[in-house]
């Protein structure tokens, strides 16, 4: 577009009309109050300003500046792919300490469950298989997220914490070796035909599957004969859940039991003594549980059972 403001009048002798002039008077005068405001507000724009104090350009461009800056879609992907990038770069910079650890690790201890072997500690990590119970693997002494660091062929894996020991741990016996006292601490009962002989029961409306769990461990441990089921929350109430009341090492040898027979019982999980087994993650073994704040609460004085 030209610029009048250079341009010579055609018609010089015209004398312009008021409505003209008052304008570009009324516009300067608006431009100066705004102008004086953000000056200020604001030493910089003060400076630019002052540079050339009759360039109206400067003063809109120095108010401009001021405002909050749009962010654009395309922006707003930029950001996306920043903020991927660096969560890749943050699992690729741990592969030096990673190799570091592999290189340095040299204690071997034995493994007291079926662990799932994973190829790496984060949530998403792909399952590469498991490592046998009583299995001797190398470890690098580091953990996270519930997992700990061993070396296998070479590799960095991970695997659940909190099974490992320094000795080998014992078989368990063969039933055809053991003594008939043996045989009492750890009764062999088939799931299938157990029939309870000590008078207790559970109650009528329960899962068909508690029926068959009661059955099998009363006939198992004939002199556990308290059983709980209904109650007014969560599995209890929809009577898939027996709290069997037991304590100690017999505790522990129910427990086994149930989980051993999970399949003719329709177990889905088993708690005692703040440790759990479930079916989903049955390789994994025995977990730890959370502190809950009482010993019923840890699941110390009895066995609870959930099926489906």
């Amino acid at each position: 577009m030209a610029n009048h403001g250079h341009k010579r009048d055609t018609n010089a002798r015209r004398k312009p009309p008021v409505a003209y002039i008052a304008a570009p008077i009324a516009a300067v005068a608006t431009i100066a109050s705004v102008g004086i405001g953000v000056l200020a507000s604001n030493p910089d724009i003060g400076e630019v300003v002052s540079a050339d104090h009759s360039n109206s350009a400067s003063l809109s461009n120095a108010i401009r500046q001021e405002r909050t800056p749009e962010v654009s879609r395309s922006d707003a992907r930029a950001n996306d792919k920043l903020i991927t990038a660096s969560a890749k770069f943050s699992r690729k910079s741990d592969v030096a300490a990673t190799s570091a650890a592999v290189k340095a690790a040299d204690t071997k201890l034995w493994t007291t469950a079926e662990l799932n072997i994973w190829d790496s500690s984060f949530d998403d990590a792909e399952n590469l298989g498991t490592i046998e119970e009583s299995e001797q693997v190398l470890v690098t002494g580091r953990e996270d997220n519930d997992r700990s660091e061993v070396v296998i062929d070479g590799e960095s894996r991970w695997v659940t914490s909190g099974y490992f020991d320094d000795e080998k741990p014992e078989p368990e016996p063969d039933p055809a070796e053991t003594d008939e006292s043996a045989e009492s601490d750890s009764p062999e009962v088939s799931a299938r035909t157990a029939t309870c002989s000590n008078g207790s029961s559970v109650e009528s409306g329960v899962s068909p599957n508690i029926v068959k769990v009661h059955e099998a461990v009363c006939a198992a441990f004939p002199e556990i004969t308290t059983y709980g089921t209904f109650r007014g929350d969560g599995e209890h109430a929809q009577g898939l859940a027996v709290d069997i009341m037991v304590s100690g090492d017999r505790g522990y040898q129910v427990a086994d039991f149930v989980r051993s027979h999970y399949g003719e019982l329709g177990v889905n999980y088993v708690i005692y003594s703040q440790r759990i087994w479930s079916v989903d993650r049955s390789g994994e073994g025995w977990r730890g549980m959370e502190d809950r704040g009482s010993t019923t609460a840890n699941h110390y004085d009895h066995v609870h059972v959930t099926t489906y």
